[in-house]
């Protein structure tokens, strides 16, 4: 299951139901803390992905998703940095909206929502799903 490399174009992990990378759809204010910074920061990679062209995790499914979709992305960390703020953190590190185009609406998922509900309260962890 650990046999593809990174750095290739594929996942590392080739299990289903895992992805190294993931970028939730289930509104902020239910999300724990480190799920709520852990996609803070994975929105930063996969912003850079997108709007750089760059090849490292070029063809991951959550890559894959937001193509064409910045500005569903953009809008995406406009909610997570307001429920962020809310609980008190200070956000320094703010997108730049002229690269936000394409579609407003993300309509593709990797899981369902109700897949996502269920892989979080799988996790134990303080989110309120």
């Amino acid at each position: 299951m650990l046999s593809k490399l990174f750095f290739s174009d594929k996942p590392f992990l080739d299990v289903p139901g895992i992805h190294l990378m993931r970028i939730w759809d289930i509104p902020p204010e239910k999300m724990c803390r480190q799920h709520l910074l852990g996609e803070h920061r994975e929105l930063h990679a996969l912003w850079s992905i997108i709007a750089n062209n760059k090849k490292a995790y070029a063809h991951h499914p959550e890559t894959m998703r937001w193509r064409g979709k910045l500005k569903a992305l953009y809008l995406r960390h406009e909610a997570l940095v307001e429920e962020m703020t809310r609980r008190g953190y200070k956000h320094h590190t703010p997108l730049d909206p002229a690269l936000a185009t394409g579609k407003a609406v993300q309509d593709e998922f990797v899981d369902s929502y109700e897949e996502q509900v269920r892989l979080l309260k799988e996790r134990g962890c303080d989110c309120r799903v």
